[in-house]
């Protein structure tokens, strides 16, 4: 039957409305395909997530370091303590890493390597040679502390002092 320019049978309902559930249809599989991707991926991760086991998270969160105080005993730490270097240096290393900027060159009024003279000057104002060494370990003028030695002892640093000095 004919109403104006529609059709209003039956049957023309019906193919009416299976063209729009096929539609739909399509429209819901394509969705799912686009929704299973995903899914698996995030079921993939869930399980290797889980593969990791209370040791190796344990393993992850253990402390990078530790703190040992001298005079105790501190595990693991043998190593890096004698590859730290607090033993004795010679005097030519320690000349040659903390005292060699200034020293060589007299730099800021400070003696000169191998100028007897200068260092007996100073010498004989500062008490010898132990006056000289309080005067290096608390640092004078220009000069810091330990001459940038933090870890020289005073062994060490007298023993340099006499090197450059020639006293």
């Amino acid at each position: 039957m004919r109403q104006g320019s529609r059709y209003t049978c039956a049957a023309c309902e019906t193919v009416a409305a299976g063209v729009t559930s096929h539609h739909e249809g399509v429209r819901v599989n394509l969705i799912k395909k686009m929704l299973a991707v995903p899914a698996a991926v995030l079921a993939l991760w869930a399980v290797s997530a889980q593969a990791a086991t209370n040791d190796d998270i344990a393993k992850r969160l253990e402390p990078v370091g530790q703190v040992c105080v001298q005079g105790q005993e501190c595990k693991g730490m043998e190593v890096a303590a004698s590859a730290g270097g607090g033993g004795a240096k010679t005097p030519d290393e320690i000349i040659a890493k903390h005292c060699n900027a200034c020293h060589g060159s007299g730099l800021l009024g400070a003696p000169k390597i191998g100028d007897t003279a200068a260092w007996k000057e100073r010498a004989d104002h500062q008490g010898g040679l132990d006056g000289i060494l309080a005067k290096a370990i608390t640092g004078i003028n220009a000069m810091p502390p330990k001459g940038t030695c933090a870890d020289c002892s005073d062994d060490d640093l007298k023993n340099a002092i006499k090197k450059m000095s020639g006293l």
